[in-house]
């Protein structure tokens, strides 16, 4: 595979996590705290509205897409792990899968769910929500260094690999 190949997908994927990183950032820094603010029933139903909308094909394509990228160029760099670019590579590609994929699907999706299925406006509903704010957000905010770690790492191999 030839080498501004690799070169193009790093910075592809990098922009790709950093785009990704912004989406989450916005709401471990400010979208979240302000769905804190208001009273548990209207949260609920705003963040499971949010759940719903989310699922589009640009988002979808921007968090999974990226992933694929990722997988892709990750792959490409195995081949190349004796130098420092072919290092940063793999790992700016396993953090996106693993820290933004990954914790997507193991633990942000499962709070998504568990919070679709409770009654707005019943106890368990408002008790809920304020385990949700906390742990989401927590996960969240993994996803976005994550995603943002990667993007760096993502750069950091490209320059490299132009600068040789």
């Amino acid at each position: 595979m030839p080498d501004n190949l690799v070169t193009g997908m790093s910075f592809a994927a990098a922009a790709g996590s950093a785009l990704v990183g912004g989406v989450f950032f916005g709401f471990s820094s400010f979208i979240m705290a302000g769905l804190g603010r208001i009273p548990a029933e209207q949260g609920v139903a705003a963040m499971n509205s949010i759940n719903v909308t989310v699922i589009n094909l640009g988002f979808m394509t921007a968090l999974f897409g990226t992933g694929l990228l990722c997988l892709i160029v990750g792959a490409l760099s195995l081949g190349s792990l004796g130098t420092l670019d072919g290092k940063l590579i793999l790992a700016a590609a396993l953090l996106y899968v693993l820290g933004c994929d990954g914790v997507t699907m193991a633990l942000n999706v499962p709070l998504n769910n568990a919070l679709a299925a409770v009654t707005p406006g019943t106890p368990d509903a408002a008790a809920l929500w304020t385990r949700y704010l906390g742990e989401w957000t927590m996960w969240n905010s993994v996803r976005t260094a994550a995603s943002f770690g990667s993007a760096i790492l993502f750069v950091a191999a490209g320059v490299l690999r132009i600068a040789a």
